[in-house]
């Protein structure tokens, strides 16, 4: 299901600051960057892993579990989220996550890359597939029982494979797909898309943002990303002030500090593993990102961040 894209480090090592990222690889003869099975299948088939010890990770593709029965523990961003039945969990590319051992939960396990979707499907899903969005979903409750069942016929066409042919499987599997997503886009806490930002400016930004999530603890610059969009660097700050009003740098400084700060908050990461982390080759350089950005220190953050925080869990 996952291949590791990770670089090696110059020392060879891996650190606790090492999160690998995973490409997606499904099993030979599933076609076209989807794959549908069920969470006590995940949990059969991969025996210890990645649970005993936990290892967190990073994929470039969607994670979608429909939880029916039982309570799953997953961490994402850091952050232990429970998913109770009749929830969703979503884990969006770029974001770091960590199983925990297996459990009780049922429920269908819906992994997908991003291309899957067709262009115009994907605009309208920006704000539900967006990195920023909730992780944990409680659908409407007029959708709740026609998600479970659309997921199940989904289930349902994936392991139908070879039963017609292999364009009509495709085009069934992203069609239920596409419906699925479209409907628990009305979940609560999701904003409607703006059908009106159609724009090509607004696709630029909107894949940056993809591109970003990803990549903002290695590229840090506006023309890494012009180069991996295969645009100019004045095409994606164009794009990005009219989007945010907001330049290209300012964006990744953000999303580098919204990281930095989970991580030395809730996490309890130490700043020197923040630092490399977040790409920064010295851990000085680091502290004065930060500084100049909150007004604290790392240590002084996490220190006042400590007294605020419940104790962590147990084990």
């Amino acid at each position: 299901m996952m291949v590791d894209k990770r670089q090696p480090s110059p020392s060879g090592q891996a650190g606790r600051a090492a999160v690998p990222l995973y490409g997606f690889q499904p099993p030979v003869g599933t076609p076209y960057g989807l794959e549908v099975s069920t969470v006590e299948d995940f949990f059969a088939q991969h025996e210890d892993w990645p649970w005993n010890p936990p290892r967190p990770g990073r994929a470039t593709f969607h994670y979608l579990i429909a939880v029916t029965e039982g309570e799953l523990r997953h961490d994402v961003d850091h952050l232990t989220r429970i998913v109770s039945p009749g929830q969703w969990l979503w884990v969006r590319p770029g974001h770091a996550q960590c199983w925990h051992p297996p459990s009780a939960a049922r429920g269908t396990f819906i992994l997908f890359e991003p291309d899957v979707l067709r262009p115009d499907i994907a605009r309208l899903l920006a704000p539900l597939t967006a990195h920023g969005a909730p992780c944990v979903l409680s659908p409407h409750p007029d959708d709740a029982a026609w998600l479970q069942q659309t997921a199940l016929q989904l289930l349902d066409e994936h392991r139908a494979l070879g039963r017609r042919p292999l364009d009509v499987h495709h085009a069934l599997r992203r069609s239920l797909l596409e419906s699925l997503l479209l409907r628990l886009a009305n979940a609560p806490g999701i904003t409607p898309a703006d059908t009106s930002a159609g724009t090509s400016r607004g696709d630029t930004y909107r894949r940056f943002t993809d591109a970003l999530e990803l990549h903002f603890r290695e590229l840090h610059q506006a023309a890494d990303y012009a180069e991996l969009l295969g645009c100019s660097v004045r095409t994606l700050s164009r794009a990005a002030r009219e989007t945010t009003g907001k330049g290209v740098r300012e964006l990744i400084d953000e999303r580098r500090l919204l990281e930095a700060r989970r991580l030395l908050g809730s996490a309890r990461w130490d700043a020197r593993s923040v630092a490399g982390h977040l790409g920064f080759t010295d851990p000085a350089n680091f502290g004065r990102f930060f500084r100049d950005r909150t007004g604290l220190t790392p240590t002084a953050f996490a220190a006042d961040e400590t007294t605020t925080l419940p104790p962590p869990p147990a084990g």
